[in-house]
């Protein structure tokens, strides 16, 4: 993996999305090398499971974030941590033929997966993006933003190659308020879709991966944390819409003229 770009307003100190779990790994080397053998190897079942969890209505809220997001005809767009395509799958039907779609992520085991004809795909990180400044008018992340390293290094780089005016959005999962409703989130993840994985699943290790995703959940910094981090990136109109207490989407836009970040 390469360093994060030094660009940005307010990216002078770094932001995990949560803290190191020694369960999967101990350092920051362990940590992407178990990301990328984690996607790689379980990208053939991740549709397959994340369907059969969603109980098919992960297009249609997907979708739906993104329009409110401001998503819409002929925009360019750039989908990081595009996974096998199933947010940009959503959004090609908004932006239709006029629009146009880059992806960018760090696994070719789950870029493998994506079966979109048009769409460009790149492999590469959150925190260093391979496109030029200015390049695209809406940055879209569906649940990467826990698989990243540095939140802020991110968000800085979300906004340098967003055009003035430029709109992004991040889906995300949360963990939710109450203990209770943590509880029960927390054993339907941790017990009942790895039993679905193992029992859907063809990949060996595919219920791991999804161990791994509420253990993410669970450990992920604040919904406030996340909005101080996209304005201190230089985004204005910073708004989290919760769904469910639990899916969250951010949203935030690009000033048209540079504003200054204190």
């Amino acid at each position: 993996m390469t360093p994060p770009h030094s660009v940005g307003p307010g990216n002078s100190e770094t932001l995990p999305p949560h803290a190191p779990l020694p369960l999967y790994y101990k350092t920051e080397a362990e940590h992407q090398a178990f990301l990328l053998r984690i996607f790689d190897s379980t990208a053939a079942d991740y549709d397959r499971i994340e369907s059969v969890l969603a109980f098919g209505t992960g297009p249609s809220y997907r979708r739906d974030a993104l329009r409110q997001a401001g998503l819409a005809a002929g925009a360019q767009v750039l989908d990081v941590g595009i996974g096998t395509g199933l947010v940009a799958r959503e959004a090609l039907k908004l932006i239709g033929s006029t629009g146009q779609l880059v992806g960018v992520d760090p696994s070719p085991g789950m870029m493998g997966q994506v079966k979109l004809p048009g769409v460009e795909l790149i492999r590469g990180v959150a925190e260093n993006l391979p496109r030029p400044d200015a390049s695209c008018d809406f940055v879209s992340m569906g649940y990467a933003m826990r698989h990243i390293s540095d939140v802020a290094a991110a968000f800085s780089e979300f906004h340098r190659v967003l055009r003035p005016g430029g709109r992004v959005a991040v889906l995300e999962i949360t963990k939710p308020e109450g203990r209770v409703a943590t509880a029960l989130l927390k054993g339907y993840m941790r017990a009942v879709v790895p039993l679905i994985a193992r029992v859907v699943g063809r990949q060996r290790n595919t219920s791991e991966l999804w161990r791994y995703y509420w253990d993410t959940i669970e450990a992920c910094i604040a919904p406030e944390r996340v909005m101080q981090a996209l304005t201190a990136a230089g985004f204005r109109d910073v708004q989290r819409h919760a769904s469910l207490g639990v899916f969250s989407c951010y949203t935030a836009v690009k000033p048209e003229q540079p504003v200054e970040v204190r």
